[in-house]
């Protein structure tokens, strides 16, 4: 199978932390480089009639057909862990297995991200996390997405802590460097040793690789 030249996992401390939004600039601004880019999303649940899923904005971003982002089987539109999704729309098991077979990179691609579902620890299959996802793909670089405000320093931390065997960026989402906390969250995350950034432009500035 065709590996891309970069995989970036795009992860997050917690649902509802700006993954997709990340992840979406990320994509355009590689393609504003000049870099053939692709994204996937294994599988997706969803408030139904509430805007564009996941998969559907990582879609316009990369120009790929939305069933190359994420089959149509793996998006379930009911707002829970995808594999709970599964179990109230009395579909088949999510197997992690599954999931990584699906998951197919077209040639030649130079960028690529994969967004999870959730937090690290949240399962995206009956049989595993993000977390064991991770492990299988084996990607050059984690981003961990983390609010900038309150509770922030605790769930970055036990985040990068089962991160800890992967290049690891956390970027503070809906950073405002005029609010102290931010500012105090920043600096003590730094302390901790983690490599903390507070936009999206900040990874491409800081060359990634």
């Amino acid at each position: 199978m065709a590996r891309p030249q970069r995989l970036v996992v795009v992860a997050g401390t917690g649902t509802e932390v700006g993954k997709t939004w990340v992840a979406q600039r990320l994509l355009l601004q590689a393609r504003s480089r000049g870099l053939r880019v692709a994204a996937r999303k294994p599988v997706q649940s969803f408030e139904p009639h509430t805007g564009p899923t996941d998969a559907e904005l990582l879609a316009a971003a990369t120009g790929e057909a939305l069933q190359d982002v994420c089959p149509a089987h793996r998006s379930y539109a009911v707002p829970m862990a995808p594999p709970m999704a599964a179990d109230v729309l009395g579909l088949p098991r999510v197997l992690l297995s599954g999931l990584v077979e699906e998951i197919v990179w077209p040639a030649g691609a130079q960028f690529a991200l994969l967004e999870t579902a959730g937090g690290i620890r949240s399962p995206i299959a009956h049989d595993g996390d993000n977390l064991d996802l991770i492990e299988r793909l084996r990607p050059d670089e984690v981003l961990l997405v983390a609010d900038a405000g309150l509770g922030t320093i605790n769930a970055a931390r036990l985040c990068a802590q089962v991160l800890s065997g992967w290049p690891l960026q956390v970027l503070l989402n809906r950073y405002d460097d005029r609010v102290d906390l931010h500012r105090r969250n920043r600096e003590w995350l730094r302390e901790y040793g983690l490599h903390v950034l507070t936009s999206v432009d900040a990874w491409w500035d800081r060359g990634p690789g």
